[in-house]
């Protein structure tokens, strides 16, 4: 099980509908039934309007991916998704990393929506789960954005050790804030009380997967040919920008463009999510 307890769970899907009604926006919710188990999505603008995915990093819900992408709705239909195992509404089911699971529920998720040529935007592990997505099947998705994707580079191992993981497990055994909070000054490039909230109370109460991430190879790289656009991040300790950029232009020939947010660590600032945010909107002008 991915909640450590019901209390536990209660606690993170208060904080969950909070941010949820604190966005203020008309939304509609459905619980797909899945072979991985139930998928949660809340879909945000016409429905008439082109279709984009959402999709989350690992300790994340889909109103946070809302949140960071307020203007979206106004050229696409936004499907945010809750990815399973994560702090949301969606089952506790966590798949193997090292198979095409990940792809095959999300092109499960797409079908049951039934959605055709869906842009996907993928951040942290929403990027793995997209790019899953196109090694499997690539016949319904248009386009995809990925942010500081996991499974095109990873960084070093010590500096990760030290930075991040070190402070985490200590912050799982003692919830000394002092902890979590050396830990989100690695990740984020900013953040206000309630994402320190949500995030303290995530590694509080669920079992996060500490596993080694993957890599894409490189001969499943050169097999996609879906469009792709990589916002790398300079400051990024877990999967460095520069890096990331020069590997991405030679595995990928679908490679469209590539942004490096030079100021930016693993999770972005308000500033560069409003640029993503632009660049996406402009791809439909």
């Amino acid at each position: 099980m991915f909640f450590k307890s019901k209390e536990g769970k209660e606690t993170i899907l208060e904080l969950y509908n909070q941010k949820l009604k604190e966005l203020s926006v008309d939304y509609s919710e459905k619980l797909l039934e899945t072979k991985f188990g139930k998928t949660h999505v809340i879909i945000v603008g016409e429905v008439h309007l082109p279709p984009l995915m959402l999709i989350h990093g690992t300790g994340g819900c889909a109103p946070l991916m809302l949140e960071s992408f307020s203007n979206l709705s106004s050229k696409y239909c936004i499907y945010a998704i809750d990815v399973l195992a994560q702090p949301n509404k969606s089952a506790e089911n966590r798949l193997d990393m090292k198979t095409l699971d990940y792809g095959k529920w999300l092109i499960e998720v797409i079908i049951k929506l039934r959605l055709k040529n869906v842009t996907l935007v993928g951040f942290s592990f929403g990027g793995f789960i997209s790019l899953k997505v196109l090694e499997l099947n690539e016949t319904s998705i248009k386009e995809v954005f990925l942010i500081a994707p996991v499974y095109i580079v990873n960084g070093n191992p010590l500096v990760n050790l030290w930075k991040l993981f070190i402070p985490l497990k200590k912050f799982i055994k003692t919830h000394d804030n002092k902890k979590i909070k050396r830990a989100m000054d690695a990740l984020f490039s900013e953040y206000d009380a309630f994402t320190l909230q949500f995030l303290a109370s995530t590694f509080q109460h669920c079992h996060i997967d500490f596993s080694p991430l993957p890599i894409i190879l490189k001969q499943r790289a050169n097999s996609i040919k879906t469009p792709i656009t990589i916002f790398a991040a300079k400051k990024d300790i877990m999967f460095p920008g520069i890096k990331m950029i020069k590997r991405a232009k030679r595995i990928f020939p679908s490679l469209k463009e590539t942004v490096l947010l030079k100021n930016a660590k693993h999770v972005p600032n308000n500033k560069d999510f409003k640029l993503i945010e632009n660049i996406i909107l402009k791809r439909l002008d």
